[in-house]
């Protein structure tokens, strides 16, 4: 299965560099939003190419816009046109067959002057381990996407991966929870436990607290802002808590990571009243995704198995038993944390379809 993933490089152009690729940005972003009202009037998807779009682009990058516009008219008319975005960000966009790249530079066509030229721009292309370089050689290039954050100009380009998993017996159970992130148990009994789970809550009632606050002053500028600011907490949280599980595969040799599927996990999910708000927003889809992916290109197998009675089921003699608060016993004598108990029956519980389920 191909794996596609996101290299963020950094580049360095000159001032007039700069200017352009922030008009070739402007003018990208306002071609898209034209294109796309074009479309929303007509009710049907347009038959433009690179020649009927008059703006100061490449035709490349004119071809790139067409797209990115079809495929936001394509989501729009699905949800039937209540919702018709307006994109604001600016970006710019080269397809792979229109950049190419060195030990120091990435370059791409720009339109300078009325004409297209192919332009070299520095670009910090060496790291420690040359890792980058790396990553641009052994997987397949994508599209090119140039942005800017927080005044500096970013590459990001897509690529795709064709894993090669490592030969190997040893599995390793993830269990995914709220009060708990991940606790990790493998085929020879290591165990781990990944996240801060009191920490997560209080940043979200934190969050929780200020929104209503806000709504109360009706600072829906601030709101908006406040949720985009818990959403990159979060993400940050899932790409760390991702992380370490898979270093923590790695460090034991394992070849495969099996978690729940995630289909009806918040009907199925052990929580309580004071936790239900949690659970609706915390997005256990997405840490699944990470573990994957990152998974994925270090030749880790990610299975997903059937969730069913992991939380109840004593490891050592089968057992059906209800957890009381974090304390799983067993008549037989069994006795462990809850959620250690679900990932070691996670580790051989039956392996399902594969493709987990939004959560």
């Amino acid at each position: 299965m191909s794996q596609t993933f996101t290299l963020q490089i950094k580049l360095m152009p000159s001032k007039e560099q700069a200017l352009i690729l922030k008009a070739m940005s402007e003018n990208y972003i306002q071609t898209i939003n034209n294109l796309v009202d074009e479309m929303v009037n007509v009710k049907q998807t347009t038959k433009k190419t690179s020649k009927d779009v008059q703006v100061d682009l490449p035709s490349a990058v004119k071809n790139q816009a067409i797209k990115d516009a079809k495929s936001i008219f394509s989501k729009v008319s699905k949800k039937k046109f209540s919702i018709v975005p307006l994109l604001k960000k600016l970006v710019c966009v080269w397809n792979n067959q229109n950049y190419s790249f060195d030990s120091t530079s990435i370059s791409m066509p720009l339109y300078i002057d009325g004409k297209v030229k192919k332009v070299p721009i520095r670009a910090l292309m060496k790291d420690e381990n040359n890792r980058i370089q790396k990553a641009l050689t052994e997987n397949k290039l994508g599209t090119l996407r140039i942005t800017q954050k927080k005044k500096k100009w970013i590459a990001q380009i897509a690529l795709t991966s064709e894993p090669v998993f490592k030969n190997g017996t040893k599995i390793m159970g993830v269990d995914l929870g709220i009060k708990v992130p991940a606790v990790a148990v493998t085929s020879d009994d290591k165990i781990s436990f990944f996240g801060n789970g009191r920490m997560n809550k209080f940043k979200k009632r934190k969050f929780r607290s200020t929104r209503k606050n806000l709504g109360k002053r009706k600072k829906i500028a601030a709101i908006k802002s406040l949720n985009d600011k818990e959403q990159r907490y979060m993400k940050d949280q899932d790409h760390k808590i991702s992380r370490s599980i898979v270093n923590f595969a790695i460090e034991h040799k394992i070849s495969v990571i099996r978690l729940e599927q995630l289909a009806n996990i918040r009907q199925t999910a052990r929580t309580s009243r004071k936790n239900e708000k949690n659970l609706h927003i915390w997005s256990f889809y997405r840490l699944a995704q990470y573990i994957e992916y990152k998974a994925n290109l270090s030749g880790i197998q990610v299975e997903f198995v059937n969730p069913f009675y992991t939380s109840q089921t004593c490891p050592s003699c089968s057992e059906r038993n209800k957890a009381k608060d974090r304390t799983y016993k067993c008549n037989c004598g069994f006795k462990k944390h809850r959620d250690i108990v679900g990932a070691m029956n996670i580790r051989y519980a039956p392996v399902v379809d594969g493709n987990s389920q939004s959560a």
